[in-house]
């Protein structure tokens, strides 16, 4: 089987139009092989393209490296300590019996209307002058499923101190607007808006609104060594919940906006922010759109890859008896892989780099698949460089105008 090869540094969308899918037939956290992360990737680059591609691998992996070194220090008494794996695992029937169903509708709670402040603020120096800036608050009232930690998750009261910024052109008319929601660690207004081009976005005439996770930025607890930190560090049960709190928040602001008046709306995310992304195309049939950027699909495997957390890790795993399988199946409710989309494929889009070595390329490979091929742009850097990103920033234009989603 032949693959093209590239003479542009724009990587093809059909460079994988050839290759037969990755994606397992479900239930796919069986089904999908240990070896996944060592699959090849199939991009086959001139040797330009290919240096390159080459030197923003290894710069990731020293990020990489760094980010999963301090995962591994908040993660090691709690997460990847055999006790909790055992715990989480033996408590875990009500999350895999959630995911068994693969249907989103079952998992994810619709959120009931709640009152959001609003406050007018200062966006920050990467917003336009003309942005009006409002700070989005509101009590979350998310539940968590499980009664065995229901308590201690509802104990850690910032993080139910729901966020986002919004920018406006008009206070009294809402736009099409474009929704943000930023990578594990990396919460800042003023870095996402810039990463993605926020502003020229909205000088186009969109509204933009940016979404705060749980457990970042206003909604970490005080004990909080960084913005995060409790994401991961809190057991396989609460990093369910936190997933789960992530999409029903989210929510909460979809209805905001349709309060607003604005009639159109889709999301965009970069990293974990992409995984949310992903899920909510699963979940939210009122999104116009859907473009999972840099996207992690399966956390379970992603974990396996990144030293030296992984080390930990499979040694929790071995010493607690349990399997990779098990481990992919506890926290299966909310990976994009679990449930179709409620998007048809014309709405969805996915960019990639092919450098990526945080979330690597067959973490987009797959959902790609899983979501039977839709609009797809590789370029040709790594998790944070997004070298050509005007070509991938040209796409989504391209996209929106094809999909209607126009001011």
């Amino acid at each position: 089987m032949s693959t093209k090869i590239l003479k542009n540094p724009r990587i093809s969308r059909s460079v994988h139009a050839t290759q037969p899918s990755i994606m397992p037939e479900q239930p796919w956290w069986n089904n999908l092989s240990v070896d996944f992360n060592y699959f090849s990737d199939h991009l086959v680059l001139d040797k330009k393209t290919k240096n390159i591609v080459d030197a923003t691998a290894l710069l990731d992996i020293g990020a990489r490296s760094l980010a999963a070194t301090l995962l591994a220090a908040r993660t090691l008494p709690t997460t990847f300590n055999q006790t909790q794996m055992y715990k989480d695992i033996s408590e875990g029937e009500i999350y895999r019996n959630l995911a068994d169903l693969h249907d989103a509708k079952q998992v994810f709670v619709t959120p009931p209307v709640v009152n959001v402040t609003e406050k007018q603020v200062s966006a920050g120096h990467n917003a336009p002058l003309t942005a009006i800036c409002t700070k989005l608050t509101f009590k979350s009232v998310y539940e968590p499923v499980n009664p065995e930690i229901r308590q201690r998750y509802l104990d850690n009261k910032a993080n139910f101190n729901a966020q986002a910024q919004y920018w406006r052109h008009d206070k009294n008319e809402a736009r099409p607007t474009i929704c943000f929601i930023h990578g594990f660690m990396v919460d800042s207004y003023n870095i996402n808006s810039s990463m993605l081009k926020m502003k020229d976005f909205f000088e186009q005439g969109y509204d933009i609104l940016f979404y705060t996770l749980p457990h970042h930025g206003p909604r970490q607890s005080d004990k909080s060594p960084h913005s995060g930190s409790a994401y991961f560090s809190g057991g396989l049960a609460w990093l369910n919940e936190t997933v789960l709190h992530a999409v029903f928040d989210f929510r909460t602001f979809i209805n905001y906006l349709e309060q607003q008046g604005a009639e159109q709306y889709g999301v965009t995310g970069i990293s974990l922010g992409g995984y949310t992304t992903a899920l909510l195309a699963c979940v939210e049939d009122r999104l116009a759109f859907a473009i999972p950027n840099v996207p992690v699909s399966c956390i379970a495997d992603l974990f396996m890859l990144w030293n030296p957390a992984n080390k930990m890790l499979k040694k929790s795993l071995q010493l607690s008896g349990t399997t990779l399988q098990q481990m992919r199946h506890t926290i299966a409710v909310h990976s994009p892989l679990t449930y179709k989309p409620v998007l048809p494929k014309e709405r969805l889009m996915i960019i990639a780099g092919a450098g990526d070595r945080c979330a690597p390329p067959n973490q987009a490979r797959i959902l790609w698949d899983h979501w039977q091929r839709p609009d797809i742009h590789w370029f040709h850097g790594n998790h944070v460089l997004h070298l050509g990103q005007q070509l991938y920033l040209a796409d989504m234009e391209r996209f929106f105008e094809s999909i209607g989603f126009t001011v």
